[in-house]
């Protein structure tokens, strides 16, 4: 959530931002910056009346100490009537907050100044790209077929226990996809990351702690009797555990990741670009997520993606990072970097990873902050990264090491695997 206070005091910089999302946020933000008048208006007539009402009740002790209770009387229905004031203006001034609260929650991050125009994800920047891509023998499938002709991974099973987008992950299949795991999760602990194990569902203060209501709710699965939601990412509950945190200084940064299922209901998603392992309603994926000091948290992304780039590297796939546009970023992130890695049977690109920078925009809404060497409490800035998207990473590694006599297991995995191909 944006700062009151930063747009108050810097409007025309707010809607010029926002316009690099192509949106056109004139209107909103005077719409909040007049709120914003009115709540404080109502505030500081509450806090007169407050004060006028105190200073009765001290006039009005004196007055019976010294036996005068005409005049105190008199006084006290005064307070009455004060009191009464008081309490329509601070229910007014709730009224006014609850409603600023609500139209902030629909303004987006500002972008970053490097992130470029645009409108779609044709408009993103590549910035980055490495590996060779492999030239595959005649007869080569995608993955899809593949998973069928070597019984590792059967979507039909899922349909039948639960529905589409539900693969179940079978033998081989189950144990290169925990070894995949295992793999992201050593590789992040070695670079520093503690490991956290975190709940599956978390409550609605938790989704609008990271921003995903109200912008996702719909893509979101919702348990509605206990009023919980199924998690998209992993990154809602690992950055929720710093909710209502007072963090010093020294404890910065902090550097968390976790392996979890992730659910997203995806709707709308249809047709070929989404078939097999391209998109699901579960599915795996390891996270990181740090919390950093403002002045150094985009040094710490340009970690991130160093840190994303040697995992690729090791699995030696093709990859590109794109940066991304104004018109294709999430809704939180001041700046996002997407890794992509080329399915050759495919013949296209698949997004395998997304690591933003957030700024101030979460730690707002969690009300996580840090009290600088000056003794002042500041927000700190949150991020976060996939290291890695489980399913396109598998169908990447599926498809581009699929050879005549099998799928080669990636040297860097064969020791989490117990086996060197899939045959």
């Amino acid at each position: 959530m944006l700062q009151i206070a930063f747009i108050r005091e810097n409007q025309e910089k707010v809607i010029k931002a926002l316009a690099k999302r192509n949106i056109d946020a004139k209107s909103v933000v005077e719409e909040v910056v007049q709120l914003d008048e009115n709540r404080r208006a109502a505030q500081v007539e509450l806090d007169n009346t407050l004060s006028e009402s105190n200073k009765l009740s001290k006039d009005i002790g004196e007055l019976m100490k010294a036996g005068e209770k005409a005049k105190a009387a008199i006084l006290k229905e005064k307070t009455v009537s004060l009191k009464e004031k008081s309490k329509e203006l601070s229910e007014k001034a709730e009224a006014l907050a609850v409603e600023l609260t609500n139209k902030l929650y629909t303004l987006p991050n500002l972008p970053a100044d490097i992130v470029p125009e645009g409108k779609t994800p044709d408009d993103n920047l590549n910035v980055f790209q490495e590996g060779d891509i492999p030239v595959l023998h005649e007869g080569a499938q995608p993955h899809w077929e593949l998973v069928k002709k070597y019984d590792i991974i059967d979507f039909e099973l899922g349909v039948k226990i639960t529905g589409a987008g539900f693969p179940v992950y079978k033998g081989k299949g189950a144990r290169l996809q925990r070894a995949l795991i295992n793999y992201f999760l050593d590789k992040n602990t070695a670079a520093g990351y503690n490991e956290v194990q975190v709940p599956h569902l978390v409550n609605e203060a938790s989704g609008f702690g990271t921003g995903q209501l109200p912008d996702k709710e719909g893509q979101m699965y919702h348990s509605t009797i206990d009023d919980l939601y199924l998690i998209p990412t992993a990154e809602v509950p690992v950055t929720n555990l710093f909710r209502d945190v007072l963090l010093t200084e020294t404890e910065l940064p902090v550097l968390y990741t976790a392996y979890t299922p992730c659910f997203r209901r995806e709707a709308g998603s249809y047709g070929a670009h989404v078939r097999g392992l391209n998109r699901l309603h579960q599915f795996d994926k390891v996270e990181i997520v740090r919390v950093e000091h403002p002045e150094k948290s985009y040094e710490a992304l340009d970690g991130m993606v160093e840190h994303v780039k040697d995992i690729l590297k090791e699995l030696k796939l093709p990859y590109r990072v794109l940066r991304l546009c104004g018109g294709d970023m999430g809704f939180t992130s001041a700046l996002t970097y997407d890794f992509e890695v080329f399915s050759t049977a495919q013949d296209r690109w698949l997004e395998i990873s997304s690591v933003s920078n957030f700024e101030t925009f979460q730690a707002n809404r969690l009300k996580l902050r840090f009290k600088d060497k000056d003794g002042k409490n500041q927000l700190a800035h949150t991020l976060n990264g996939s290291s890695l998207a489980l399913p396109r990473v598998l169908a990447g590694i599926i498809e581009n090491y699929q050879t005549p006599e099998g799928i080669v297991i990636p040297e860097v995995l064969r020791p989490y695997c117990g086996f060197d191909i899939i045959n």
